[in-house]
This record gives C-alpha cells, sequence and structure tokens, in this order.
C-alpha cells in the first residue's frame, strides 16, 4: 500500500474483530513511532503495549468513547480492542513543546496500523490517574494518549462536510465522518 493510500483509508475504529494482533505487529507500529521526527532529537516518548487480556479490559474503562454518538457507539463486549498503546511523555526529558513528536509519532503508528490491515482509534480522554495506577506509570511520566487497536470491525465512510463537521450514524450504524474541501482549506501564495 502507498502511503498517500493508507492516508485516505485511514478512519478512527471503534468496532473491531476478536483476533489477536502479533506481537511482530505491535513491535513494528511502535517502530514507526519511534524513527518519526523528534524537536532537537530529543525522544521524549514512550509507549506502553498492551496486549493481555486482564489489563486490556481494565484499560477500556479509562476511556472515553465517540461523544458524538456515545453511547450507541462504545464498543459493545465482543467488539472492544484487543491491544492499546499508551503513550508517554518522559519528563525528565521534555515536559513542554512535546506536541509535534507526538503528532508525529503517533501518526506514524495510524498510517502503520493501515498497511497492517488494523483499525485503530486515538484517544486522549483517558481516567489518567486510574490508568497510572493499573499500567504502574511513573511520576515522572506524563500519560497523554491511548491508541486502541484491533481488526476493523466497520467501515466509517468520509464524505464531503456540508454544515458541520461533527460525525453521526446512519439508520444502518455505519459512521460517517465529514472532511471539509481541499478548496476551503487551502491557500496559495497569499490568504
Amino acid at each position: 500500500m502507498r502511503v498517500h493510500e493508507a492516508i485516505l483509508k485511514r478512519r478512527s475504529i471503534r468496532l473491531f474483530e476478536q483476533k489477536e494482533i502479533s506481537k511482530k505487529k505491535l513491535e513494528k507500529l511502535i517502530e514507526a513511532a519511534r524513527v518519526a521526527p523528534s524537536s532537537s532529537n530529543l525522544q521524549p516518548l514512550e509507549y506502553i503495549l498492551v496486549n493481555e487480556k486482564k489489563l486490556i479490559s481494565k484499560v477500556f474503562f479509562t476511556l472515553a468513547w465517540a461523544g458524538y454518538v456515545a453511547p450507541k457507539r462504545n464498543p459493545p463486549e465482543g467488539k472492544r480492542p484487543v491491544a492499546y498503546i499508551v503513550v508517554l511523555v518522559n519528563k525528565e526529558i521534555r515536559e513542554k513543546s512535546y506536541e509535534r513528536d507526538l503528532g508525529a509519532s503517533v501518526e506514524n503508528i495510524l498510517l502503520s496500523a493501515v498497511e497492517e490491515g488494523i483499525g485503530s482509534c486515538w484517544i486522549g480522554s483517558i481516567k489518567k490517574k486510574k490508568l497510572r495506577s493499573i499500567l504502574n506509570v511513573p511520576k515522572n511520566y506524563l500519560i497523554d494518549s491511548v491508541i486502541a487497536l484491533g481488526y476493523p470491525a466497520e467501515e466509517p465512510l468520509m464524505e464531503e462536510m456540508k454544515n458541520s463537521t461533527k460525525y453521526y450514524l446512519d439508520n444502518f450504524n455505519r459512521l460517517h465522518v465529514p472532511k471539509r474541501k481541499l478548496q476551503d482549506i487551502l491557500h496559495w501564495n497569499k490568504f
């Protein structure tokens, strides 16, 4: 799969098949994150891969899912993620201005997941204190976000934005994701 194809294909997936993802594929996602650009090459990001069933279940309950279509689109039993990547910032390396590193790193993970046929959902709404306790995350690390992973059990549709960027479910429970048109966001040479 070509990079541009992966970019256009990537959607946030919230319903997953209950098929395990190999450790090799999970490590490949972290490898993609590891080589992302890093400001001053400080590399403050670290990751916890969660793939043990007992922990997966505990992590699930620390996350909020799809605000516009919750609770209907919260993953039910049998459609939940089969793995997670918890994205951490080592505060001893960098406590501020890590967001560019983080964006590049996570996008590398998401695009690598598409290439592997793995669905993903990048989540920032987290009960961080509870998650820190579950995963024994030291205090010198910030928990930034969590990436839910699994083989997709849905195919969200990207469509042209009409009146709102709010994503929604249709009568067939299919997720629609409006995107702004290219000509509405592109300015050539001057604004």
